[in-house]
């Protein structure tokens, strides 16, 4: 660590901008006499135009407006010159002259008076600017504080549910619940079959009717229920327990079925500051990140599926009169020449080369979140169903 004035600095810059501070105060305390009540005016008065980068500028402010206070306060002060001495020589019966008067006029204590509150004025004015800026770094500080425990307590909180979805999952919890009947959100044909709910999600279901799902992605933070309703905004601020908050669900897509089946069923999750719900999704971008993570798990209530990437892209909201390829609209394709559009439009703006390609009747999985690249933008990973 480097000193100038006994204050220390960490840095090169620091280090000169103290030295550039010190040759303005040695060039102060050169022109003026700080031990007398007209320095120390003089020296104030032209430290209103002065600008200092560092700590040593500041203790140099300090010092001269403490000399001033206590000049106002009436302690004494060094004499500003030196009394007179007799010229007579010794034994001389000379007369000296009377000295002129030492006393300043009313018209210069009048003056200096004018100067000396200026300069307190600017002073005072220095020092509150200072407080006010202490005062707003410490809210800052506050605020950065409550801030970052906000952050872990929410991701604390998240870990902690997901470690009790997960035991709920198991098959040991399930196997006392022989007869849970599916609570059926939709109006199907008498003739389609509704399917028995798997053993291992009944206990979870019985917690919340509307999961319908799990996703996991093996060596990842993602492993999480996963939600569905009629109303897609829902499940973005609320947790399993349906409680107001920011982390939401994983959710799929209100225009999925699971039960009669789609082209591509599309799952959303928030990209969570604190790495929680689908934010480790945007590593997709990097190919060795792929390599090590290339299978999906998603089960629905009804079965079990794995998948596997094709493509990881950006893409973003569209406004509705914009034509061009919308994944989020990609649901199911009216013909192979359709499916086969989307396939083209993904592959070109995949940022990574699976060489895992699909063709029409294969069925996808889209998980979608939010990419702070730009404005309403979203990262996108697509997979293909291999079991």
């Amino acid at each position: 660590m480097l000193y100038v004035e006994g204050v220390g600095f960490t840095s090169k810059a620091e280090y000169e901008a103290a030295l550039s501070d010190k040759k303005i105060i040695d060039e102060l305390r050169r022109k003026y006499d700080l031990n007398t009540k007209t320095g120390l005016l003089d020296a104030s008065k032209e430290l209103r135009t002065v600008h200092f980068q560092t700590k040593v500028g500041d203790n140099f402010d300090d010092e001269v407006f403490e000399r001033l206070e206590a000049i106002k306060r009436g302690k004494p002060v060094v004499n500003e010159a030196p009394a007179p001495k007799s010229t007579a020589g010794k034994g001389s019966t000379r007369r000296e002259k009377p000295e002129r008067s030492s006393s300043i006029s009313k018209k210069d204590k009048k003056h200096d008076a004018e100067i000396e509150a200026a300069a307190i004025k600017e002073l005072k004015r220095k020092y509150l600017i200072r407080n006010i800026l202490v005062a707003f770094l410490l809210l800052i500080a506050i605020g950065s504080i409550g801030y970052y425990v906000k952050y872990y307590r929410d991701a604390r909180k998240v870990q902690e549910q997901s470690d009790e979805f997960s035991e709920l999952k198991d098959r040991k919890y399930a196997e006392v619940l022989k007869n849970v009947e599916p609570v059926v959100k939709k109006d199907y044909d008498e003739t389609v079959v509704i399917p028995d709910i798997l053993d291992e999600y009944k206990a979870l279901y019985n917690k919340n009717k509307s999961l319908i799902g799990w996703i996991e992605i093996a060596d990842t933070i993602i492993d999480y229920p996963v939600m569905q309703t009629l109303d897609n905004e829902y499940y973005l601020k609320h947790d399993f327990n349906q409680k107001k908050d920011a982390n939401g669900c994983i959710f799929l897509d209100a225009n999925c079925d699971v039960i009669l089946g789609n082209d591509n069923w599309i799952l959303y999750g928030h990209h969570m500051k604190n790495g929680k719900m689908f934010s480790s999704l945007i590593k997709y971008a990097d190919k060795d990140y792929y390599e090590k993570h290339k299978y999906i798990r998603f089960d629905t209530i009804y079965e079990k599926g794995t998948y596997e990437v094709m493509y990881a892209f950006r893409s973003r909201i569209y406004n509705q009169d914009e034509i061009t390829f919308k994944y989020y609209q990609f649901i199911d394709a009216n013909s192979s020449e359709e499916f086969d559009s989307y396939m083209e439009e993904m592959d070109k703006m995949s940022l990574i080369d699976t060489g895992v390609y699909a063709t029409y009747g294969d069925k996808l999985l889209t998980l979608s979140t939010c990419d702070y690249q730009e404005e309403n933008g979203r990262f996108v990973v697509v997979a293909k169903r291999i079991d």
